[in-house]
């Protein structure tokens, strides 16, 4: 880890990782069998996996109960089925989210026999517990977050975002060479940078896809790239 005096460099090479055949995956934080006591989560951020899944493999039917799982695909499509009935495909641009609740059952497949699937999945812990199960997708345009930070996720559901049973605004953002944009880290507030995909300077230090910044206080956040890139970003209380 690298630190400054307002946040601190998760090396992407630190992170959990784990290859089962089918499942190449990343583990920003502890999960399953990677257990590290300095990356237990951040704030109500609990779980980043960065998976990729075999053409036609996938994650069968599971149960979760009391947390906010929302899926964000990379490349491919993913195919997901739950006890409430729903079927959909989730595409790159989709933000999925399903409120574990009081329990919920689902699968998620690779929806291709030939094409590789890249995914984030995220898990927040909510704000309270043995709420109704619920699910929802929408999807954002490369037009509305080339260049821009786009508010894909919310606690209000503002600006077509999808709801989130937390304090917490999601954004996504897609840059290309020459892009910059800003965020301020603002008093009480936290937030975590996940590169997705790329290469990108944060203030003046250099972070590749699966790096992830934790920023403790109050900071201007400025991101430039030389080339393409894709973040997310979670401003937390």
């Amino acid at each position: 880890m690298i630190s400054t005096n307002t946040h601190t460099i998760h090396d992407r090479n630190l992170r959990g990782h784990s290859q089962i055949g089918w499942l190449d995956s990343w583990h920003t934080f502890s999960f399953s069998g990677f257990q590290d006591p300095n990356r237990m989560g951040f704030r109500s951020l609990r779980v980043i996996n960065d998976d990729k899944v075999i053409p036609g493999a996938g994650f069968g039917t599971h149960g979760h109960r009391d947390m906010e799982i929302l899926t964000y695909v990379l490349e491919g499509a993913v195919a997901h089925k739950d006890s409430l009935g729903t079927g959909s495909v989730i595409l790159p641009g989709d933000v999925q989210i399903m409120s574990a609740g009081t329990g919920i059952q689902h699968s998620e497949f690779n929806n291709s026999d030939t094409e590789p699937l890249h995914l984030l999945q995220i898990w927040i812990l909510p704000d309270r517990q043995n709420i109704t199960p619920r699910y929802d997708q929408r999807n954002f345009s490369l037009a509305e977050k080339q260049g821009k930070l786009r508010l894909v996720g919310s606690k209000d559901g503002r600006e077509g975002s999808v709801v989130i049973h937390q304090d917490i605004n999601l954004y996504v953002s897609v840059l290309s060479a020459g892009d910059e944009i800003e965020f301020e880290v603002v008093p009480g507030r936290f937030a975590w940078l996940q590169v997705a995909r790329g290469l990108v300077t944060l203030n003046g230090q250099s972070l590749q896809a699966g790096d992830g910044v934790q920023v403790n206080s109050p900071e201007l956040l400025e991101l430039t790239t030389d080339s393409t890139a894709e973040i997310l970003l979670f401003d937390l209380s």
